[in-house]
């Protein structure tokens, strides 16, 4: 009997209190006895900031893709990365996982975290995180305190989950162990809803040390952590008492007007005389426009040049009618004469 039955009767049968001890049988080449009868690809766009470290690393992801017997292509022209299966894949998972592995390159991790993917006891998770805080202002603040100050909070997360955490725009990218990146997606939606990452982190500190003692390994867990609820906490008003008038069956006098006021003062009529004199002393802008419009007319007239008589020539006066009788008794006279 071969290793690997031994390994299939060791496995617990039924429901199982703690499903995280079993060990996942490895898949070992030469399992799978015939080739894949069918290609499978996927292809996955990448932004044009990431072209030049891709450029440098893809052979060395096409020399960890050939040792499952997968084809990397990358496009730079049309910026798509691209996974195949060959006849030479052993692995019929390992399509999926190399689809993982340019997924996360995509979104601007390295390549050196972005190949563990391939083991059988790691995952990952993409979390988008934009959607989950609606002002822009308070995301940046979420997302700057899940960093933390020079990435501290970030690296202590990473410390605790034993997991690779990247966080990228929009999103975050967890590369690590099931348990591990589960607890990562917990910690980023918790901050992202006004919960510190701090308090969070007490707790996984607090869970860590409980797992390590022997006598609290199987027990309640409970009274241990702290519960964190968000509470909207408001600030204190200071509290204005309102003193309550004497009933009165008589409805409140009216307010008084200005005008009574000034004229219960005296103040009314003294300023009435006053506009009175200022009004005769002093004469109004509109008064000294007009004078000086006034003078500068007459100024203007002194200047103007008086019209000169136009020349008109005497004509005779010709009429065109002449008086035939009259001509001929002129004529008549000379002619006697």
């Amino acid at each position: 009997m071969s290793d690997h039955d031994d390994e299939k009767e060791e496995l617990p049968k039924g429901p199982v209190e703690n499903a995280w001890s079993i060990k996942i049988p490895d898949f070992k080449k030469g399992e799978m006895k015939s080739h894949l009868l069918e290609e499978s690809s996927f292809s996955v766009l990448f932004p044009k900031y990431r072209e030049k470290y891709l450029k440098e690393c893809w052979p060395v992801l096409q020399k960890t893709m050939t040792e499952y017997g997968i084809k990397a292509e990358l496009d730079l022209i049309e910026g798509r990365m691209t996974v195949l299966t060959t006849r030479k894949t052993w692995d019929p998972y390992a399509i999926i996982k190399a689809r993982d592995i340019i997924v996360l390159l995509g979104r601007s991790v390295p390549v050196e975290q972005a190949v563990k993917v391939l083991n059988d006891g790691v995952t990952h998770e993409v979390v988008k995180i934009r959607n989950m805080v609606r002002n822009k202002d308070r995301f940046v603040k979420r997302r700057q305190r899940l960093i933390g100050a020079n990435g501290t909070t970030l690296k202590a997360l990473e410390l605790l989950t034993n997991c690779y955490v990247l966080i990228q725009g929009a999103t975050v990218a967890a590369i690590g162990p099931h348990k591990g990146v589960l607890q990562v997606i917990r910690v980023v939606t918790d901050t992202m809803k006004n919960i510190h990452p701090v308090y969070l982190l007490k707790a996984l500190m607090i869970k860590r040390q409980l797992m390590q003692d022997q006598n609290t390994k199987d027990g309640d867990w409970s009274r241990f952590i702290p519960n964190f609820t968000a509470k909207n906490v408001q600030r204190k008003k200071p509290k204005v008492k309102k003193i309550k008038k004497p009933y009165t069956p008589f409805p409140p006098a009216p307010t008084e007007r200005k005008i009574d006021k000034q004229m219960a003062e005296g103040k009314f009529f003294i300023d009435q005389e006053e506009k009175k004199v200022s009004k005769r002393k002093r004469p109004t802008e509109e008064k000294k426009k007009e004078n000086a419009d006034k003078q500068k007319e007459k100024r203007a007239k002194a200047f103007v040049a008086p019209e000169e008589p136009k020349y008109k020539p005497n004509t005779p006066n010709l009429n065109s009618e002449v008086d035939i009788n009259s001509l001929k008794k002129k004529l008549k006279k000379r002619k006697n004469n």
